[in-house]
């Protein structure tokens, strides 16, 4: 198993203080109960970190024209159709998956294409599984453009427990669904805009496998409804973020270099 490098130095930290936690222990108080009890407790905390930062290596092998595979592990909790003002600036379809602290919390692009969009927002830290957390929230808006033309938006969503988004895509960049677009810490959620016409594949409370669940078939090139877009609706340049590898917050909002 695999773990992600954004868990190397959490996981070597956790492991120094653990260990310095437990050898005065056991060294100098009673024998056998308290230094048992603290040296289980010291395994259960590292397994839970180390479990959290695991990166599973995944191939998608299905279909890839028209398809939506899911972002991220976890449990779909919201399916609607709403407006999306950032990127799309058009109604939607909004397919939210929120991940536990137990999830795999590794971010996969959702579709095959090209970045055209990339912006960070400062926020509060609700719990993930508000709706209002969607446009309230710290979070990162990722746009795609289709080779078909159609636009999907991506938006990474930091939770109660979760302060840090890290986002790897980068405007003008090739999306492939193997590949990572993110990460997020500690239990949070991920939006999915799609166009109006998409059918969705899963439905409430249903798992998704990040990288491997397809959750939407998009219409095929020519039947598709593409939401026009003049030059008045694409984001102003303000709204661009700056180039770096990484778009990443922590609670105090200071940007994280990769």
């Amino acid at each position: 198993m695999k773990i992600h490098r954004e868990g190397t130095n959490i996981l070597i930290l956790l492991f120094i203080v653990l260990v310095m936690l437990n050898i005065p222990v056991w060294l100098f108080l009673p024998p056998v109960v308290l230094p048992v009890c603290l040296s289980a407790l010291s395994l259960l905390v590292y397994g839970f970190v180390f479990n959290f930062f695991r990166c599973p290596r995944r191939y998608y092998k299905g279909e890839r024209r028209d398809m939506v595979v899911s972002s991220v592990d976890g449990k779909v909790v919201a399916i609607e159709r709403v407006y999306e003002p950032e990127y799309l600036r058009a109604e939607a379809i909004q397919l939210s998956v929120f991940m536990s602290p137990l999830n795999v919390h590794a971010n996969w692009f959702p579709v095959d294409g090209r970045v055209e969009y990339v912006r960070h927002h400062s926020g509060r830290f609700l719990s993930a599984y508000l709706p209002k957390a969607s446009i309230e929230n710290e979070r990162c808006t990722i746009g795609i453009l289709l080779p078909n033309g159609q636009r999907i938006a991506v938006r990474q969503i930091a939770g109660a427990m979760a302060r840090r988004i890290v986002t790897y895509a980068e405007k003008g960049e090739n999306a492939r669904i193997d590949r990572h677009l993110g990460f997020i810490k500690f239990g949070s959620r991920v939006d999915i805009f799609l166009p109006v016409d998409a059918m969705p594949l899963v439905g409430i409370k249903s798992p998704t496998r990040g990288g491997l669940t397809p959750i939407a078939q998009l219409k095929p090139a020519g039947e598709a409804f593409i939401a026009p877009r003049s030059e008045g609706d694409a984001p102003s340049a303000e709204a661009e973020p700056e180039k770096k590898r990484r778009h990443s917050r922590r609670s105090g909002g200071r940007r994280e270099a990769e």
